[in-house]
């Protein structure tokens, strides 16, 4: 006879490392995505990274701001997947 698992017992299965590990995931893509967005629209929209519109000083401080925040968003990514998550 199958026995019903009481209500409490259920709800403490949850894995709460595997949504710690999908958090990282999103954390990760949101943050790519975002500075991703920004670069493309101060690089290409404005015209900072187009070597045609732009002065070689706008230029000099994009590519030293891309360079920057690319060393700091893959900073970010080592601190955030830095630990390792036991086996399931």
């Amino acid at each position: 006879m199958d026995e019903q698992k009481d209500p409490e017992e259920q709800k403490d299965q949850f894995d709460w490392r595997l949504m710690e590990f999908f958090t990282r995931i999103i954390r990760t893509v949101f943050i790519g995505m975002f500075w991703m967005l920004i670069n493309i629209f101060f690089g290409l929209y404005l015209g900072f990274g187009v070597p045609e519109e732009s002065t070689p000083l706008r230029m000099g401080l994009f590519y030293g701001w891309f360079a920057l925040s690319l060393a700091a968003y893959i900073y970010f990514l080592w601190r955030v997947w830095r630990r390792k998550m036991p086996p399931p």
